[in-house]
């Protein structure tokens, strides 16, 4: 059969539904192979989205999400989804055209060695030389982009191969068992937190991909130990559990340190060093259990007393069977620290001043989506915001990038979830600078049908930087802009635009948003004067609890 038809079985063989992105002339044969398949392509308006959304699928669903470009120039807009989709550990497959390689009639017109190119940001990269390797070549980079960690793979087709000749032949996809940890290092870790004192549970990014929620509900139950968790390991367990202490938004010196540096053990499971560490390790110190799918990275900041190794949903089930509370165990200060949390969170979330601060947008989000409603945030100062306040109520409902932290995501992601997920609420939280570098995805969102609503921050500034300028002694300088009308300008794709006049209309607006079809754009103007009042004045000035 021809080498790209054959290519787009070796696609429906892995599952591929959908495949985002911009074909060139390179692709053609593989585009025309592609129509009669049952596989959906989603054209995007731009590769970086169309890399984003697959990003994302692969997030949802465990399941290598799938985006196409031409060679050179479509091919280095995949540059940064690449590093978002590896550093952020999301199973993603890029599939690229190329010149023929045998004969070629255009010298080095738009060729860039993208295979050598994409080294450095996948777990693979490789360029088809033969047709008959398509088969294999498929079945590896699938196999090595959902393998944990997972992460970002490239296939090059050259379209001289494209158009070849293939025995057909496919590869079966098997489920690979992960091995359980050693039964010396269960027990080890079960008397270690029999010893300590002051034991807190850490749920970190590793544990927010492989469904390992009811192994560390069930462990919560038994041990009765206390929790916190890092951004990306938001959700795993419902937050409004009752030993839940907060997400370590911050890397130090916010109200959940005051918890975290009095520990004498840290269970950590699921660690992952893209992460920044919620808590600094000093010899001597407090100790720390390391349960995860692979052996820790040891650093200046991270060197764990214990590796507990293998799967982690098991690990955690093991271990929990066998802990007791202990008599000697002194969590009433942790409580302590959870009601401080909880009354610093609550502050100000009413407040109705306008333009609208940082609190009460998160409130009045978390007051309107439902509990499987899906926020999908780009990057930005309001990340943190909703990193310390918002309350997730379940697995992958706040979708936050804390390891490339790439502006331009938000919009994409959103888009993303709404179509792995067409039943539930999803709305997109974006600064304005971070929305308009993907802000022409509104027409791809119009024309694919889909509901969801773009909450957009304004404060015509990376406000960031700006924040972080400020907080170094720098002068205002170069982060100021002037945006577009974005309610005319979402008008111009088909969407529907808002600008609030109030807080209390924009919490009518976007509750009606929710309710109605089609995409809905928020231009909603924001103060962050609370950046430096709370996360610089106040952190710095407070004191922990005795």
């Amino acid at each position: 059969m021809k080498a790209s038809d054959l290519f787009v079985k070796a696609l429906e063989n892995e599952g591929v539904t959908h495949i985002f992105g911009i074909p060139g002339e390179e692709n053609l044969d593989f585009l025309n192979s592609l129509k009669d398949s049952s596989i959906q392509l989603v054209l995007n308006r731009h590769e970086q989205g169309a890399g984003f959304m697959a990003a994302t699928y692969g997030r949802l669903t465990g399941k290598p999400g799938v985006c196409l470009s031409t060679l050179g120039p479509g091919a280095t807009n995949f540059l940064t989804p690449a590093a978002y989709a590896q550093l952020g550990a999301m199973p993603m497959v890029m599939l690229t055209g190329q010149k023929p390689i045998k004969k070629s009639k255009q010298g080095r017109f738009q060729i860039v060695d993208i295979v050598q190119t994409m080294g450095p940001v996948t777990k693979y990269a490789r360029q088809i030389v033969n047709a008959n390797n398509i088969p294999s070549v498929v079945r590896e980079a699938f196999r090595l982009a959902a393998q944990e960690r997972p992460g970002a793979v490239h296939i090059e087709l050259p379209e001289d191969i494209a158009a070849e000749e293939a025995e057909e032949r496919y590869f079966k996809v098997n489920r690979i068992r992960r091995p359980d940890a050693d039964e010396k290092a269960i027990h080890q870790a079960i008397e270690m937190i029999h010893q300590a004192d002051r034991p807190l549970l850490l749920v970190g990014a590793g544990a927010n991909r492989k469904r390992t929620g009811a192994a560390l509900q069930r462990f919560l139950e038994q041990t009765k130990i206390p929790f916190f968790n890092t951004q990306m390991g938001k959700g795993v367990v419902d937050e409004r559990h009752p030993l839940f202490l907060g997400t370590a938004a911050l890397s130090d010196s916010d109200y959940l340190h005051c918890a975290i540096d009095r520990a004498d053990l840290i269970i950590n499971v699921g660690h992952d060093v893209i992460e920044k560490p919620p808590f600094f390790m000093e010899h001597g110190g407090k100790k720390v259990v390391h349960v995860n799918f692979f052996s820790a990275e040891v650093d200046d900041v991270y060197f764990p007393q214990l590796e507990v190794v293998g799967d982690i949903a098991t690990s955690v089930d093991r271990i929990g069977k066998l802990v007791t509370p202990q008599e000697h165990w002194q969590l009433d200060y942790f409580e302590r620290v959870k009601e401080e949390i909880e009354l610093h969170i609550k502050e100000k979330r009413g407040n109705d001043a306008f333009p609208v601060i940082p609190q009460h947008v998160v409130h009045v989000v978390r007051d309107a989506m439902p509990s499987d409603g899906i926020v999908t945030l780009d990057n930005g100062i309001y990340k943190i915001w909703f990193a310390r306040n918002y309350k997730c109520h379940g697995p992958n409902t706040l979708l936050l990038d804390n390891a490339l932290a790439t502006m331009g995501a938000g919009l994409p992601s959103a888009m993303a979830a709404k179509l792995v997920h067409p039943e539930r609420k999803v709305v997109t939280v974006c600064g304005d600078g971070g929305f308009m570098m993907n802000s022409q995805e509104l027409e791809t969102a119009v024309r694919m049908g889909l509901d969801l609503v773009v909450i957009i921050l304004n404060d015509e500034a990376y406000g960031m930087i700006k924040w972080k300028q400020s907080g170094m002694g720098f002068d205002n300088f170069g982060l100021d802009y002037k945006n577009p009308d974005f309610v005319k300008y979402a008008e111009s794709y088909g969407a529907h635009g808002y600008r609030p006049e109030s807080s209390e209309d924009f919490h009518t607006t976007l509750t009606e948003c929710l309710e109605k079809p089609g995409v809905h754009l928020i231009d909603l103007a924001v103060d962050y004067s609370e950046n430096e009042k709370v996360l610089i004045e106040e952190l710095n000035a407070k004191t922990c609890l005795l």
